[in-house]
Parts: C-alpha cells; sequence; structure tokens
C-alpha cells in the first residue's frame, strides 16, 4: 500500500501502526527532541499524513516545527482565544461550515477588519496559528488539506508596515501562511515552489473568479456563494476557538502529548 493510500485510511489502522511507532522511535532518539518525552499517535499521525508516510520526511516537517516554536514564542506560547477577542469578534477571520468539493476546509481572512492600532501583526498570525492547531487534529482535513481566502479590502500602508522580514519569514515556514500582495515579494523568497503554485491573485473581479475554486454553498453571499453570511461565520468559529480554549493551552504547553479529533458543532 503507497503513501496516499495510508493517508486515507482511519487513526486506528492497525496498517498504520508501524509507521507511527517508527516515526516515534526516531524522535525519541532525536537530539533536538531529548526534552520531549511524549508522543502521542495523533500527533505524530499528522505530520505522517502531511508527507504520504515517508517517516523521515515525516520527522523532518516535525523537527521544522518544533524548531518554528523554539524560535517563535511571540507567536506559540500563547494560544488563548479569549486574548485576542477583540480582533475575533470584528469578524476579521471564518473556517467555513461546509467544505468544498474536494474535502478541504475553507477559511477567510478579512484584512481590513484588522486595525493595526490596536492588534499588532503577532497578535493576528497567532489567530492562524489557533485555528491551524485545531483543525490540524481533523482526520478529514489531514487527508483533504484546506484552501485560504485573503480578503485584500482595506490593506494599507499601516498593515504592510507591520509585517517586517523577520515576521514574513516567520509566517512562510508554517501550514498555512497569510499572503498580501503588497508583500508577497517579501514571502515569496521562503516559499516553496510547490506552495508559489498555489497562490492565486483576484482582482475586483473576485465575486466572479472565486466561482472558479468553490462551489456556490460552500462561500458566504459576499464572496458570490449560498452559504451562512460572512458575520455568521465569523462569529461561530470565534465560538469554536472560544470553546477550545482549554485545549489550545494545552498544545501551546504540551504540543507532542495531545491531539484530539475535533470537529465544528
Amino acid at each position: 500500500m503507497n503513501g496516499p493510500q495510508l493517508c486515507e485510511l482511519p487513526d486506528d489502522s492497525g496498517q498504520l501502526r508501524p509507521f507511527v511507532n517508527s516515526l516515534r522511535r526516531k524522535a525519541v532518539q532525536d537530539v533536538e527532541l531529548s526534552a520531549v518525552s511524549t508522543f502521542s499517535d495523533g500527533f505524530l499521525i499528522k505530520f505522517l499524513r502531511a508527507r504520504d508516510f515517508d517517516v523521515e520526511l515525516s520527522l523532518k516537517l516535525f523537527l521544522n516545527y518544533q524548531r518554528w516554536r523554539r524560535e517563535s514564542p511571540e507567536i506559540s506560547t500563547c494560544l488563548s482565544p479569549s486574548s485576542v477577542l477583540g480582533l475575533l469578534n470584528s469578524s476579521y477571520h471564518a473556517v467555513l461550515p461546509q467544505r468544498d468539493h474536494t474535502g478541504s476546509r475553507v477559511l477567510i481572512y478579512r484584512i481590513g477588519q484588522w486595525n493595526p492600532n490596536n492588534w499588532s501583526a503577532f497578535q493576528v498570525f497567532r489567530v492562524s496559528l489557533m485555528t491551524s492547531e485545531i483543525i490540524s487534529t481533523e482526520t478529514e482535513t489531514q487527508q483533504r488539506g484546506l484552501k485560504v481566502i485573503f480578503d485584500l479590502q482595506g490593506w494599507s500602508l499601516n498593515h504592510a508596515l507591520q509585517i517586517t522580514p523577520s515576521l514574513a519569514k516567520k509566517i512562510s515556514s508554517v501550514l498555512s501562511p497569510i499572503f498580501f500582495r503588497p508583500v508577497f515579494s517579501m514571502i515569496r523568497p521562503f516559499l516553496s515552489e510547490k506552495i508559489r503554485q498555489r497562490v492565486h491573485m483576484h482582482g475586483a473581479d473576485f465575486l466572479d473568479t472565486l466561482s472558479d475554486f468553490f462551489s456556490p454553498p460552500v462561500l458566504p453571499p459576499e464572496y458570490g456563494g449560498e452559504g451562512p453570511c460572512i458575520e455568521k461565520a465569523c462569529q461561530d468559529w470565534t465560538n469554536e476557538l472560544l470553546g477550545s480554549e482549554n485545549i489550545l493551552q494545552q498544545i501551546a504547553t504540551h504540543p507532542t502529548e495531545l491531539c484530539i479529533f475535533h470537529f465544528l458543532s
């Protein structure tokens, strides 16, 4: 059975066990992970799925994740939704309730709702990390991936000034990087060619061009769809994050020990 076929198996499949055990052994033996004592099955499986069950590549991805957390404490050590409640309540961010036709999660970020006078880029990116940590525990998301819409209406110089070269590099290092057309040139050198090919820019006619990627039931009416309005989608996801506060705090403290299978209610 090849990697993509293994990815389709449920988490409790006995056929996944040898790969999980192998990755755990390598993780325990790696000097960079000497301070980590526990690796849950669910935590390891999400790295294995991300690399089609190639254990060596999965370990490399795991190590990159751990390094990023160590090097970005201003983002990774506080995953409390209540600490950025004002930003969340501004309808800045949503995970849509319906997946697209491929099974991918669909995320929306509305840059114009972010007031850079009130919220730093680190706090804004922390919201993205919280969402990533929650949805990456979902088996279907591990299997089908995610798609992200960045609504740049309202983008200003004040937003651009928040994105330093250092932050741009950190943004590019995680699974769901934030892309802004005015600073894409800063982020682009840090991205793989595979990721670059997945970025599609839409202009003022986005209501027409988004339909090339998403069916009407998936998107809110504000984006040419037939789903719940964007305000409701944002509030529903805010409630989902707030309900996950304890879990997120545990992830921030002991990310390798906890892996839940969390779904929108």
